[in-house]
C-alpha cells in the first residue's frame, strides 16, 4: 500500500456536500483513494492518530488544488486539422462537409497519435477524466486505437463508439464513404463493450455508445443502439443535440419533430443520456431535460467559433439539469484547455443570450468551476470522482498562483483561477498517481508527439482541394 501526502496548499477546493474551501489545505491519498483531507494542522493530527509516519510527500505550497477537471464531450482525432475551416468562419454543416473527406483518410495511427496529443494537452490544463465521441472509422481504424493512447497517459477515459449510417444518398449529412454499415456498427459496439468496459467504483475505462446526430444516422440505429447499451450495466447513452438551428429544421422536415422531441420518441432520454451542446432548447424542452434526469454537456468555445449560439446554461443550472462541460473537437474549438472553458462558460452566460440582458453576476467562477469537476462527474453517472473527500477516487489538480498570471489576486484566489488567464496544471494526480509534476507529463516526449502528430497531419492535407486549406 502507497501513502501519499500533498500538503501546504493555499487552498484546497473540496467540492463537497458542504463545498469546504480549506486554507492551508492538505490531502492524504491511500493507493487511489482519498483519505483525508483538511488544513495542516487537522493533517497533522491525523497523521499522528493514525500513526503514519513518512509517507511520500510533495509540497504544493503556492498553490490552488481542486478536484481534477471533467471534459465531458470532445472529438480527439481533430486535433489533425485545427484551423481548417474556422479560420474562415464556416458554420457547423459547411465546416462538416469541408472536413469529412480530410477525416476519410485518416487511419489507426492517426486516430492514436491524435488521441495522445489531444489527451496530453487536456491534462495540461488539468483534465483528468475525459469522455471522446469517435464516430468515424475509416481505413481500419478502431476505439481500441485512443484507448491504448490513454492507457499510456494514465488519464481516466470514457470513450463513446460513435457512428454514422445516414449518408448523403439517403438524405443525410455525410458523404457515403464515411459511413458504415448498421449491423457492423452494432457488432463492433457490442465487441467495444465485452473487451474494455469496466463498470466498477474507480473504473479508469468505461464504454459509452454514441450515434453521431440526428442527420448522420437512423432512427433504427439510434433504437437498436440504446437497446444495445441498456444490456449492458453502466454503459451510457451520448449524441450531439439542438447544436444548430439547421439541426432543428433537419428534424422538422425529415421527423416532423424538434431534435429533443425526436429524440423521446426513440427512448433515448433517462439519466443514462447525455447530449452535447443542447443550445437551442426551448423552455418546455429546459424543463423535460431536467425531469428526465438527461444529461447535457455545454461546448462554449465550439459554439461560438463554429456560430452555432449562446446554450441557455443559466436556465439548464437553475432548472436543476445535470450539466458538465466540454471542449468538443479540437477542430471546432481548435484548443484543449479545459480550465479556459469553464472560464468561457462563465464568460459567455455573463454576456447573456438573444432576449436576455447581459448581466455580470449572471454566473459566477465557482459556479462554473462547479460544472467543470462535479457536474461532470454527474453527467458521467459517476459518483465516485468530481470531490475531494474521504472515499473518492484520488483525482486532483493543482495550479500554481503565485507567478505572474494571478499577481494581485489574492482577494479570492479560487475564483482567480477563472477570471485569471486559465493556467496549466503544475500537478495533476490521477487515480492515486501523480502524472503530471512540475508542469510537465511524466515519461512523455512531448516534443517528439508534437513533431509525429505534425507529420500525421500534413499527410491527411496532401491532395485536399485548394479550397479547404
Amino acid at each position: 500500500m502507497s501513502l501519499l501526502l500533498v500538503d501546504n496548499a493555499d487552498v484546497l477546493v473540496t467540492m463537497d456536500a458542504g463545498r469546504r474551501e480549506i486554507k492551508n489545505g492538505s490531502i492524504v491519498i491511500r493507493d487511489n483513494i482519498v483519505e483525508f483531507v483538511g488544513d495542516n494542522n487537522e493533517i497533522e493530527k491525523y497523521l499522528s492518530d493514525n500513526d503514519i509516519s513518512s509517507p511520500r510527500e510533495i509540497d504544493a505550497s503556492g498553490c490552488v488544488i481542486i478536484p481534477g477537471l471533467v471534459n465531458c464531450h470532445h472529438h480527439l482525432y481533430q486535433t489533425l486539422t485545427r484551423s481548417i475551416g474556422t479560420a474562415e468562419g464556416k458554420a457547423l454543416f459547411d465546416w462538416l462537409q469541408t472536413l469529412y473527406p480530410i477525416w476519410g483518410r485518416m487511419n489507426g495511427e492517426d486516430v492514436y497519435t491524435s488521441a495522445k496529443l489531444g489527451l496530453a494537452e487536456l491534462m495540461l490544463s488539468g483534465a483528468t477524466t475525459v469522455a471522446d465521441h469517435l464516430y468515424m472509422f475509416p481505413n481500419g481504424a478502431r476505439l481500441d486505437d485512443e484507448i491504448r493512447a490513454a492507457s499510456e497517459l494514465g488519464v481516466r477515459f470514457h470513450p463513446t463508439r460513435g457512428s454514422m449510417s445516414l449518408g448523403q444518398s439517403q438524405g443525410g449529412l455525410p458523404p457515403d464513404d464515411v459511413c458504415e454499415d448498421e449491423a457492423d456498427i452494432l457488432r463492433d459496439c457490442e465487441r467495444v463493450i465485452e473487451s474494455f468496459h469496466d463498470p466498477e467504483p474507480y473504473s479508469m475505462l468505461r464504454i459509452g455508445l454514441a450515434p453521431c446526430s440526428p442527420f448522420s444516422v437512423t432512427p433504427e440505429l439510434m433504437r437498436a443502439t440504446a437497446k444495445l447499451a441498456r444490456r449492458h450495466p453502466g454503459v451510457l447513452l451520448h449524441t450531439h443535440l439542438c447544436e444548430t438551428i439547421d439541426e432543428d429544421r433537419f428534424c422538422i422536415e425529415q421527423f416532423g419533430m424538434r431534435p429533443l422531441e425526436y429524440m423521446q420518441s426513440l427512448g433515448w432520454t433517462g439519466d443514462d443520456v447525455w447530449f452535447a451542446h443542447m443550445v437551442h432548447p426551448n423552455n418546455d424542452e429546459v424543463g423535460f431535460l431536467a425531469e428526465t434526469r438527461s444529461g447535457v454537456c455545454h461546448c462554449p468555445s465550439s459554439n461560438m467559433i463554429l456560430a452555432s449560439g449562446i446554450a441557455p446554461l443559466r436556465d439548464m443550472c437553475d432548472a436543476g439539469v445535470r450539466v458538465g462541460l466540454g471542449v468538443d473537437g479540437s477542430a471546432s474549438n481548435d484548443g484543449n484547455q479545459l480550465l479556459g472553458e469553464a472560464r468561457q462558460a462563465m464568460l459567455l452566460q455573463r454576456v447573456g443570450w438573444p432576449g436576455f440582458e447581459s448581466s455580470a453576476d449572471r454566473f459566477t467562477a465557482r459556479e462554473a468551476l462547479e460544472l467543470a469537476t462535479r457536474g461532470g462527474a454527474t453527467v458521467l453517472g459517476r459518483d465516485d470522482i468530481g470531490s475531494l473527500e474521504p472515499g473518492k477516487a484520488a483525482d486532483l489538480v493543482a495550479y500554481r498562483v503565485d507567478g505572474i498570471k494571478h499577481a494581485g489576486a489574492s482577494g479570492d484566489i479560487v475564483a482567480a483561477l477563472l477570471t485569471c488567464a486559465p493556467g496549466d496544471a503544475w500537478l495533476s494526480i490521477i487515480n492515486g498517481r501523480p502524472v503530471v509534476e512540475n508542469g510537465e507529463i511524466k515519461n512523455l516526449d512531448l516534443k517528439a508527439l508534437v513533431r509525429q502528430h505534425n507529420q500525421q497531419a500534413q499527410r491527411l492535407l496532401q491532395g485536399a482541394d485548394a479550397t479547404t486549406r
